[in-house]
């Protein structure tokens, strides 16, 4: 089947770009319509620092079992209305499909058991650790690794898993280089020539369990690139300009679990997700100030006007003085979710979006590039190019013009260092071949540890 095609945005004015509405609802086999026109809480868990092995799997269950009971418990008090529980494998979790799969089982089955008790309902998501890293990669498209996630994935949707997902690894060994140098070229390179490239190979697969099992292709972030990027900029190591540059040019890699046949909600640790549901209307989950307990971030409002489901990132199952940090993360999330529901319900959607805005947008680029009104004008623009290369580009060129006009007028505040750097980026983006083959050619031999052939290249 033929990859889908976008050459238009999904909304042509910010009248329905707006949290809890998609053109594209999930309807779930509970009856949970993911976009339908409420917000849900997405609460994501993982274990306390421990060793994962054959001997402590019981001891990891007992974990996963404490984390979901305590946020079905606490959903039923707070009248949560439904949620969406992700588990995010650990590598070891891959690594052994069958501790995956265990783990997503005990999840799910509490979940039914709450439902059926009490009628809270709830959706796993299960997105499987990309371990398609390190020096004993064999490929990126076959080998022990890719047969570990694909056991993964298949046996966590026959498990209850009714969303797949994951946060796919495809040209970060030489982004990570980018980020450290500041690169933006090789950045440009690792997203659109190598990431889509992987999403091309790794999505129709996922696509295809999906439709096997009965579940849902849902989305791909890139949170090893864009949030990489933006937690060193928050901590003061790169500038910001690129981080924000990054945000965008990761959107055109995204978009790629869509044209394949990814479904929704897009995964909520990749903040480009708006730039998703702008081209192609489908749902997405957004972290933001609730994602505190994860990482640090200069987008904590912004994050939330156009999402679907409002998640934190992920949180220890520790003890806080308030219970589990699992459950405190689910309340928070709740509260959250209650306040834009009640807000859409009074017909005031577009103004507590504005308010998420403009909250954030002028005190950092990165939060900047994430109003609705700059993600649909620039994602006008990204549709009418052809070929990942010549747009992961142009995303680069709109993004860094767009930060300058909105510090020449006021809308961005931006200190000299910032200015400096903006200017450096936005000559080299314009100095860049316009063919993607000359481009290949040039960064190949510049990429200290890219394999060409783990590639096929």
């Amino acid at each position: 089947m033929p990859n889908k095609t976008f050459t238009q945005t999904a909304y042509p004015d910010l009248t329905d770009f707006v949290y809890a509405q998609s053109l594209y609802p999930v309807h779930l086999k509970n009856g949970m319509s993911i976009g339908g026109g409420m917000v849900y809480p997405e609460i994501n868990f993982t274990l306390p620092a421990m060793l994962i092995s054959k001997e402590t799997m019981p001891e990891v269950i007992a974990h996963y079992k404490e984390i979901i009971t305590g946020i079905c418990e606490r959903a039923r008090e707070l009248h949560v209305p439904g949620f969406v529980a992700e588990i995010e494998t650990l590598p070891p979790m891959t690594e052994h499909p069958a501790w995956g799969v265990a783990v997503c089982q005990t999840v799910a089955d509490i979940i039914k058991e709450h439902e059926a008790k009490h009628g809270i309902k709830g959706a796993v998501r299960i997105t499987p650790n990309d371990i398609r890293e390190g020096n004993d990669l064999e490929h990126m498209w076959r080998g022990r690794q890719w047969d570990a996630m694909m056991k993964t994935f298949e046996g966590c949707a026959e498990a209850g898993a009714e969303l797949l997902a994951i946060e796919s690894v495809g040209g970060k060994e030489v982004h990570d280089e980018a980020v450290m140098y500041c690169d933006i070229a090789k950045s440009i390179f690792a997203l659109s020539i190598l990431g889509c490239a992987d999403m091309n190979k790794l999505w129709p697969e996922i696509v295809r369990i999906a439709e096997r099992t009965g579940a849902t292709a849902s989305g791909d972030t890139a949170c090893g690139f864009g949030n990489t990027a933006m937690v060193l900029a928050e901590k003061q190591y790169i500038p910001r300009v690129f981080a924000a540059a990054v945000r965008v040019i990761s959107a055109v890699r995204s978009l790629v679990a869509i044209e394949c046949g990814a479904k929704g909600p897009h995964k909520d640790c990749g903040y480009e997700g708006v730039y998703v549901k702008a081209v192609t209307g489908t749902p997405i989950s957004m972290e933001g100030r609730t994602s505190a307990c994860a990482h640090l971030s200069p987008v904590g409002n912004v994050a939330a006007c156009a999402a679907d489901l409002w998640s934190n990132e992920s949180v220890q199952n520790i003890k806080l003085l308030g219970g589990m940090a699992p459950t405190v993360s689910f309340e928070q999330l709740a509260y959250d979710c209650r306040l834009m529901n009640t807000a859409a319900q009074k017909g005031a959607a577009p103004l507590l979006r504005d308010l998420h805005a403009d909250s954030d947008s002028k005190l950092d680029p990165q939060a900047y590039v994430l109003r609705p009104d700059v993600v649909l004008s620039i994602s006008k623009e990204l549709v009418t190019v052809n070929g990942y290369y010549p747009r992961a580009k142009k995303a680069a060129s709109l993004a860094f013009s767009h930060m300058r006009k909105a510090h020449d007028s006021g809308d961005l505040t931006l200190n000299d260092k910032e200015l400096m750097w903006l200017d450096n980026l936005s000559e080299t983006v314009d100095a860049l071949p316009k063919d993607a083959g000359e481009f290949t050619e040039t960064m190949m031999d510049s990429c200290e540890k890219f394999d060409p052939k783990k590639y096929d290249m």
